[in-house]
């Protein structure tokens, strides 16, 4: 296997990573929250917070390192609209994803607790969603560039 093939495949594997644990986390902690089962909510917003750890976290960091290295391999300029757009769609993704992840955290503080639900969590939890929902079309588009590299 060549080095492109290798650089590739790592790159397209942590780009399904970060894109399906993202979705997936979402999707769980989205539901858990809508069932208004506070245990439910408990574990899935740990386990959100753990996916984070385990796979959106290497993702993050494999993505522009293989990236640089695959442009590299490809002779692709760094002064391209192509890779202005990537990098600032990334950025903007990372905007968003850090303050998600914090927010997690504090979701899963507050169901850790006795009684309902504070407001407080339910102003974070619509605050997560704001944050997720172009984090995640950040990403979707990320996938279009990658796949069909306009203007290179």
């Amino acid at each position: 296997m060549t080095i492109y093939l290798s650089l590739k495949l790592v790159h397209v594997i942590s780009a399904t990573l970060l894109l399906g644990t993202g979705l997936g986390t979402a999707f769980f902690l989205w539901n858990a929250v809508r069932s208004g089962d506070r245990g439910a909510i408990r574990v899935t917003a740990r386990n959100a917070i753990l996916a984070d750890w385990v796979f959106t976290t290497p993702a993050v960091i494999i993505q522009p390192v293989t990236g640089v290295m695959l442009m590299v391999e490809l002779g692709f300029r760094f002064d391209s609209a192509w890779f202005v757009a990537v990098t600032a769609i990334y950025l903007l993704v990372g905007a968003c994803w850090i303050p998600v992840v914090i927010i997690q955290y504090r979701l899963w503080k507050l169901a850790n607790g006795g009684g309902e639900l504070p407001a407080q969590f339910y102003r974070l939890f619509r605050r997560w969603c704001l944050l997720g929902g172009p984090a995640f079309t950040g990403v979707l588009v990320l996938f279009v560039l990658m796949v069909f590299k306009p203007g290179i």
